[in-house]
């Protein structure tokens, strides 16, 4: 098999908004780049599959200040003000330049001014990836990475992967790397989400660095039985049923345990009969993709039942992520930088998103202070960097202890029974959180002995090992957080807890570990 070696001073590692948000201002900051991702940047991930309400606030101070403080106890106060405020700064600033730079087509209001508060995914994508080629980033698309590549003191200094087109190993050595890969989904089939895999959190855990939040992982949302379209927000217009046609009570957008024990032992039906005219066609011009489905199968979720499910989506739409120890999203091992849903989103929201809206702010900021950390970083190297000598840090799923034979599928398989059954996951509880860990255990204990791949497998192999930590790191850190916070919710610890008013972090491989966070992180450049 050929190889393919590549000197970049920045790498970045994903291809969705923060990913494209980074290759363009490493690149505008002089470092030449390179991004790579496992799909083609701008049609991957989330974001590019549908549309996204984005946290825009105009620089009204009362305004600012009743967004900051409207998130906080939902989250349960494990925010940070002078993060928020950052991230408000920025995304102001990001999506004035989508209009003036990228001459994305906002609408206009009534009052003739345009409407900044959401983007259309593939729209807004498609001209995220003409910037990107316009800066001079070198595109890797179908080209997913497997490790990150470390120098003799263990800083990061660039990454392996294989082209799916090409069949191509390739090596990229750089000075610093930006891991923007999103989150896990754990392949549940929510839309845009089988790229999300955890392969950022494996690696930078891989590398030494920590990670933040993990407990706050358990996110479900309410998609119709047919299709995997999730666009929760819709069914704030919703009355649930149950299959005898009663009416579900308590049921609701915010009370979707409700659903998720009723869907275990029957079927949930909806309607969306709370929406008004005008809003119904409000709704079809905000998301047209909700309704295909639909219109395809002759239904009209405004009249009619159909039956709803939930969808798991982990760390997509949760919070926890790889910690970030610096104003430019660095992390703890020197070198790499870690941005979107890659990253830890609890200093801006706690524990609870509740959407897009402040993933896609955190996205487009953090992808922002990363890209120009790293070409920072990059420069700081003087001259000599790319002779440095490297090598790779990758283990479970790509060099086995014992003999290779492991099955990556079945691998698969026994996590997605851990982490997608709403009892298990959703409705935690520690008498069913610690089996299902201990079944966690002994599938990473397989997955180091014997999961392995050749070629193209290997990213397979790659992402069931990252899959199966992912889980293990949620489990623990649920296990540590004995009460109730933001989207973490123990049925045996219903209330919070004033004494766990702190962060906790999360890492280690075959050994996982949980400690509280000392003390919050420092913003100050």
């Amino acid at each position: 098999m050929t190889f393919m070696d590549i000197v970049t001073d920045v790498f970045v590692v994903g291809g969705g908004p923060a990913a494209a948000w980074a290759a363009v201002k490493a690149a505008e900051a002089g470092a030449t780049t390179v991004v790579a991702d496992k799909g083609y940047l701008g049609t991957s991930g989330a974001t590019a599959s549908a549309g996204t309400g984005v946290w825009y606030v105009e620089p009204d101070r009362t305004a600012r200040e009743a967004a900051m403080a409207s998130r906080e106890g939902l989250g349960g106060y494990l925010a940070e003000r002078d993060w928020m405020a950052r991230v408000l700064d920025q995304t102001y600033e990001n999506m004035n330049e989508l209009a003036s730079v990228a001459r994305y087509p906002f609408p206009v209001g009534g009052d003739g001014r345009q409407i900044r508060r959401g983007l259309q995914g593939p729209e807004y994508m498609r001209r995220m990836r003409l910037r990107t080629r316009r800066a001079g980033v070198r595109i890797l698309d179908h080209s997913p990475v497997t490790e990150l590549l470390l120098d003799g003191e263990g800083a990061v200094a660039g990454a392996a992967g294989f082209g799916r087109r090409s069949g191509q190993a390739y090596r990229v050595r750089a000075g610093a790397v930006v891991l923007a890969t999103g989150g896990c989904a754990f392949l549940s089939k929510t839309l845009g989400c089988d790229v999300n895999t955890g392969d950022g959190a494996l690696f930078a855990v891989e590398a030494g660095a920590e990670l933040s939040g993990m407990e706050f992982s358990n996110a479900y949302a309410i998609a119709p039985e047919f299709t995997s379209v999730t666009k929760t927000a819709f069914y704030s217009f919703a009355t649930f049923y149950r299959a005898d046609g009663s009416v579900l009570e308590g049921a609701g957008t915010h009370s979707r345990s409700v659903i998720a024990r009723t869907l275990l032992s029957e079927r949930v039906f909806c309607r969306l009969d709370l929406a008004a005219p005008a809003e119904r066609a409000a709704m079809r011009l905000a998301q047209p993709n909700f309704f295909l489905t639909f219109d395809r199968l002759g239904i009209d979720p405004f009249a009619e039942l159909f039956p709803v499910t939930l969808l798991a989506e982990g760390t997509v739409r949760g919070t926890g992520g790889v910690r970030v120890t610096g104003a430019d999203c660095a992390t703890s091992v020197p070198g790499l930088y870690a941005a979107g849903d890659t990253a830890t989103r609890e200093l801006i929201c706690g524990g609870f998103t509740g959407g897009g809206s402040h993933n896609a702010a955190w996205a487009m900021s953090s992808g922002t202070w990363a890209g120009r950390g790293a070409a920072r970083h990059a420069r700081s190297l003087g001259a000599r960097w790319a002779a440095r000598p490297v090598t790779g840090a990758g283990g479970a799923g790509m060099r086995p202890t014992g003999s290779p034979g492991g099955d990556h599928r079945e691998v698969v398989a026994a996590v997605q029974a851990e982490v997608l059954p709403y009892e298990k996951n959703y409705l935690r509880h520690g008498d069913r959180l610690r089996p299902a860990l201990a079944s966690l255990d002994g599938v990473w204990t397989e997955v180091r002995r014997s999961l392995a791949g050749q070629g193209g497998e290997v990213v397979r192999a790659r992402s069931a090992a990252a899959m199966t930590a992912h889980a293990r790191w949620m489990y623990n850190a649920a296990l540590a957080r004995t009460e109730s916070r933001g989207m973490h919710r123990r049925e045996d610890f219903p209330e919070a807890d004033p004494a766990q008013r702190r962060r906790l972090l999360t890492g280690g491989l075959d050994e996982v570990w949980t400690l509280p966070e000392r003390s919050p992180m420092a913003v100050a450049s």
